[in-house]
């Protein structure tokens, strides 16, 4: 049985402590930061470790490109999905080739290792969000909808489940919902026209969803995370999103208006998210695991769908995963040292 908690561990490879937790029933789910990796063949044995003491657990990691990519030693290092919205501008049609190649090396090379899926793609406007910046395909709705299709339907074929972040989109809020409050006070009008259109146009790719750590003031006086108005009455009801809903790490600065990390996941399972994460702490994450362990299991049916598709491979400490994979990581290492 999968459960409501994600979480992570300090080093690359399991403690007792560690092992104690992934027995909890409401722990669903790993993520794995840089400090995990050491070599492909470390992760694998890591992941396979994991399933032996929770064959259910789901494992995930941030494996977008550019800045934001765990999985660096012995992995292909990735274009940011900026560099193909400038490309997009030049050359379109190689733009969406490469982009959708881009997703199946991703996914591939995640997967290998035995990690499910990565928290991809990025489908947040390039505007004037520091965070978001080059992470984000373009600056307009029309040019980020077809790229992320095309990065999708590479992790499709690989595979691997999709999640798009952070709706209904953190790309026009100056703050670092990382490090500070964040606050959007335009109105839902203005929001629905521009930033929520990637995600409704892709939901039909979309396995997952994850909330963004923002307060859209005018609309809804808590962060979108913890809000049952743009969970259940925008996603789940008006438009119908029947996959799965990751909190973000809730111990994010912008997080704290719920208050510990208890009442913040209770917040954020209580307005409709499927799973929370609580990482880089590891006493928050017992607290909120504590906070939670009389409440009901998630949706196992909707979980299940992010269950990656794993091959049982013999991983080397430099990744070899057969000719396509080695074409495909050729043509994106060459696009990203060239554009």
């Amino acid at each position: 049985m999968i459960g409501a908690l994600m979480l992570d561990i300090a080093g690359t490879e399991l403690t007792q402590e560690d092992i104690e937790l992934l027995r909890a029933p409401q722990v669903g789910g790993m993520i794995l930061f840089s400090r995990n990796i050491e070599s492909p063949a470390q992760v694998r044995a890591l992941t396979d470790h994991m399933r032996q003491i929770r064959p259910d657990i789901l494992i995930a990691v941030d494996q977008e490109g550019g800045r934001v990519q765990r999985l660096r030693t012995g992995f292909t290092a990735l274009p940011a999905m900026g560099k193909f919205g400038e490309y997009y501008l030049e050359q379109p049609e190689q733009a969406v080739a490469l982009a959708e190649q881009c997703g199946w090396l991703m996914a591939t090379e995640v997967l290998a290792v035995g990690i499910d899926f990565s928290f991809a793609p990025v489908l947040d406007i390039n505007a004037i969000s520091d965070v978001i910046g080059d992470r984000s395909f373009a600056n307009n709705p029309h040019d980020i909808t077809v790229l992320a299709a095309a990065f999708m339907r590479g992790m499709k074929q690989a595979g691997m489940a999709t999640t798009g972040k952070h709706f209904p989109g953190h790309g026009s809020v100056k703050a670092d919902s990382h490090v500070a409050a964040a606050i959007d006070s335009r109105h839902y009008d203005e929001i629905y026209r521009t930033d929520m259109q990637t995600f409704i146009q892709l939901m039909p790719q979309l396995d997952a969803l994850m909330p963004a750590h923002v307060i859209y003031d005018q609309v809804d006086p808590h962060p979108a995370g913890f809000s049952r108005f743009w969970i259940q009455e925008v996603l789940r009801k008006q438009l119908g999103f029947d996959g799965v809903l990751f909190s973000d790490d809730l111990t994010m600065q912008a997080a704290c208006v719920a208050g510990g990390a208890d009442e913040r996941l209770k917040a954020a399972l209580d307005a409709g998210c499927d799973m929370g994460l609580v990482c880089n702490d590891r006493a928050a994450a017992c607290l909120a695991l504590d906070a939670i362990s009389t409440y009901a299991l998630p949706d196992q049916d909707r979980l299940s769908r992010m269950r990656g598709q794993c091959p049982e491979l013999k991983i080397s400490s430099a990744l070899s995963l057969g000719e396509t994979w080695q074409t495909t990581k050729n043509a994106i290492e060459a696009f990203k040292n060239s554009f």
